[in-house]
């Protein structure tokens, strides 16, 4: 007869970002995860869990060996694994944020397949206390310096939309905002010399996984004019805190916050 089982919440979950694994650890589903990409790094006990591949490259059959009932991926950048996955029967739920209002809604929405809303909502709380918190404070400095935020060298490519947010959070103003309604990296693509005439104060890189070179960034023809240069106002963010669309980007924004922080107090 139909609908005498009982019906349960996904009890084997594989992550394919590292956000989704920080989301399903933050919510109590830990023990429920099986499978993590090698970019996951936040919980601690994430390490422990087995590997299935990287951001776009995954091993189908390492994943469906976990014989998972849900797997959570994000962008259209794991298209072409989730499409896999569901050639092979496996439910997936893929997010797809680009916004802060976007990354709150995904935890919701997670939080919803695995069974612990309650929790999501008490995580969505908290990450909004904490922004509110940065906003308020930076909301009394005069001024906000002007920020450039480079995602990659080779082209250039400027910050995505929830980078963007992250810098008007944190106090400063991003010197290409406009770019921050373009979801796809090749549309953010900006040339050095639209840097130099824009000439931020203060310029933030994370290279996607591959350090950053201060001095490669110092070095490049013409910019030495630029204001954030001359000050030696070049730092790095850590990719895990700025690049993942999910509650890291908290630690991401008290980041950049401090930075502003400091060059208010020397500038």
């Amino acid at each position: 007869m139909y609908g005498t089982s009982r019906a349960e919440f996904p009890r084997r979950i594989v992550c394919l970002t590292a956000e989704t694994a920080e989301i399903a650890f933050l919510l109590g589903a830990g023990d429920r995860v099986v499978g993590v990409p090698g970019t996951a790094r936040r919980p601690a006990a994430a390490l422990e869990k087995a590997r299935v591949g990287g951001f776009t490259t995954f091993r189908l059959d390492k994943i469906l060996a976990l014989e998972p009932d849900l797997v959570l991926a994000f962008s259209d950048l794991q298209r072409d694994v989730v499409r896999d996955l569901i050639g092979a029967g496996v439910t997936v739920l893929c997010t797809n944020q680009r916004s802060f209002d976007d990354v709150l809604n995904a935890i919701l929405l997670v939080g919803g397949a695995l069974g612990c809303e309650p929790r999501a909502r008490e995580l969505i709380r908290d990450m909004q206390d904490e922004l509110r918190q940065v906003r308020e404070y930076s909301a009394a400095w005069p001024d906000r310096p002007r920020v450039y935020f480079e995602e990659w060298m080779d082209p250039l490519i400027a910050g995505i939309r929830w980078v963007s947010e992250a810098i008007e959070i944190a106090g400063g103003r991003d010197v290409f905002a406009e770019l921050r309604e373009k979801p796809a990296a090749p549309e953010r693509i900006v040339t050095p010399e639209a840097v130099v005439q824009r000439d931020p104060q203060i310029i933030l890189a994370s290279w996607c996984g591959k350090p950053v070179d201060a001095a490669q960034i110092a070095s490049r023809p013409g910019w030495a004019r630029i204001a954030a240069v001359q000050s030696g106002q070049v730092h790095e963010i850590d990719g895990a805190d700025i690049l993942s669309p999910g509650p890291s980007l908290v630690h991401g924004v008290r980041r950049i916050h401090e930075i502003i922080q400091g060059f208010q107090t020397t500038g």
